[in-house]
């Protein structure tokens, strides 16, 4: 009986207090709003360059992010989008054709150039993105989302994502290959941004032939 007329005695000290003080009264803290959104996931720029963070990326700036424990999703990261530009077509391999880590499978052509990519996982392809293939510019606008290009059934997916590079790693890489891009030929004012917004299109446009191929060796390591 007397623990009982405490606890009423304090529940009325409470519900006294919230009329005195117009203070909104909170019985259970565990109470949640179940029905807000879930937050997006906000891509971090890296010297003009996008780089999710659920992503890992291969040094030759293609991508890959699991799917189920054998199916990996593949594609091109900002960089080699911003690089090549206006892409007119993209060739891959076909469905069924086995690739492995590090193997050229991708290539942008425009103006006569070639930019070449290589996979970031091992596997058989089985699955390919007809739209980004029919029309090259979604793989350019939107290499993260609608413009991935391939499916992998990847075995040893586990394995091979240790190869590649992810969080704080990857920001590091995407900044150091900025600066390497940089100083191959001067950028005109805008290209390159400093101030975190988004590196201007088709940089490509303001190399030299004569040095294409040591930004080909030196960033995407073809």
């Amino acid at each position: 009986m007397i623990a009982l007329l405490v606890a009423l005695t304090f529940l009325v000290a409470v519900l006294m207090d919230h009329l005195i003080n117009r203070q909104p009264l909170i019985l259970a803290e565990s109470v949640q709003d179940h029905t807000s959104p879930r937050p997006r996931l906000v891509p971090s720029v890296i010297a003009g360059f996008a780089v999710p963070d659920n992503l890992r990326y291969h040094p030759g700036h293609t991508w890959a992010v699991s799917e189920s424990p054998d199916r990996v999703r593949v594609g091109i990261d900002d960089f080699a989008a911003k690089v090549a530009g206006d892409v007119v077509k993209i060739e891959i391999p076909e469905r069924g054709q086995w690739i492995r880590q590090g193997q050229k499978i991708i290539s942008l052509k425009r103006d006569g150039r070639e930019l070449d990519l290589v996979s970031p996982i091992e596997g058989t392809i089985v699955d390919i993105n007809e739209a980004a293939l029919k029309d090259p510019r979604i793989a350019r606008n939107d290499p993260y989302g609608e413009g991935w290009l391939i499916a992998v059934n990847a075995p040893d997916a586990k394995t091979n994502f240790r190869n590649l590079l992810g969080g704080s790693i990857a920001r590091k890489w995407m900044d150091d290959a900025a600066a390497r891009l940089r100083s191959f030929a001067p950028m005109p004012a805008g290209a390159m941004a400093q101030d975190g917004g988004m590196a201007a299109d088709s940089l490509i446009n303001t190399l030299p032939k004569e040095e294409w191929e040591k930004v080909e060796k030196e960033l995407f390591l073809i």
